[in-house]
């Protein structure tokens, strides 16, 4: 199976980025770690190896990429309207840097966004702001609504609220979406969501089910027994649907 290690200096993030690609063709997916994650941990984790198949086929290639969650909605010291500032410039990352060297390696025409945890939320996020770009999309565990304190998960940006965190918030701007461009573009888009049921997230990922099926969205919500939030019930999801 193919490895490749890429580093470079973000003109976007101003610092260095690292990502890790498997698989030398098949849709283009863009791996998001989970909170605070490395480019590694997909690797590490043995989800990789759960896609093995798939990859070495030729149906998938894997974009393992780093996060800024540390410095951005993870972040306490900085205010909130600064951490949506440095998401942006992540999303900007992505869009700008990413995909051109994506598009450089593969010329596959589908982009995937997947990951698991916060990385659901960056996949999702990504698709439904950027559904022209993004044709697929498999998250895993997700939480959708960054503001909504759930059990112990505290509220992101400390009940800060600006049109910033309203279009960063998919559970927020999702339902108040009218443009029958982007719509359309989502309606061709295969969605597909997969969560525990004890896991303190799913009424996440039932609201946003919900409002997919209301704006016409085509799409497949997965229950998996128990909470179902570590690499171990991963690894069979990945295998599944991605």
């Amino acid at each position: 199976m193919n490895r490749e290690y890429h580093r470079w200096h973000s003109p976007r993030l101003e610092r260095d980025m690292e990502l890790l690609v498997f698989g030398h063709a098949g849709e283009r997916v863009l791996v998001f770690p989970t909170r605070a994650g490395r480019f590694y941990d997909f690797e590490d984790w043995g989800l990789v190896d759960a896609a093995r198949g798939r990859i070495g086929a030729g149906e998938v290639q894997l974009y393992c990429l780093d996060s800024v969650d540390a410095e951005s909605f993870y972040c306490p010291w900085r205010s909130p309207p600064d951490r949506v500032r440095r998401h942006e410039a992540y999303e900007a990352y992505i869009l700008d840097e990413v995909l051109p060297l994506t598009r450089l390696l593969n010329p596959h025409p589908v982009v995937t966004a997947h990951g698991c945890s916060m990385g659901a939320y960056h996949a999702v996020n990504l698709t439904a702001r950027h559904p022209g770009v993004v044709g697929r999309v498999v998250a895993l565990s997700g939480r959708y609504d960054l503001t909504a304190p759930i059990g112990p998960f505290r509220d992101l940006l400390d009940g800060h609220y600006d049109l910033g965190v309203y279009y960063h918030t998919p559970a927020h701007f999702l339902p108040a979406l009218e443009d029958e461009e982007r719509l359309g573009s989502l309606r061709r888009a295969g969605v597909t969501l997969a969560v525990g049921e004890a896991d303190p997230f799913l009424g996440s990922n039932r609201h946003l089910s919900d409002t997919l099926r209301v704006k016409g969205v085509t799409h497949d919500l997965h229950v998996w027994p128990g909470r179902a939030h570590k690499a171990a019930a991963w690894r069979p999801m990945v295998a599944r649907y991605l």
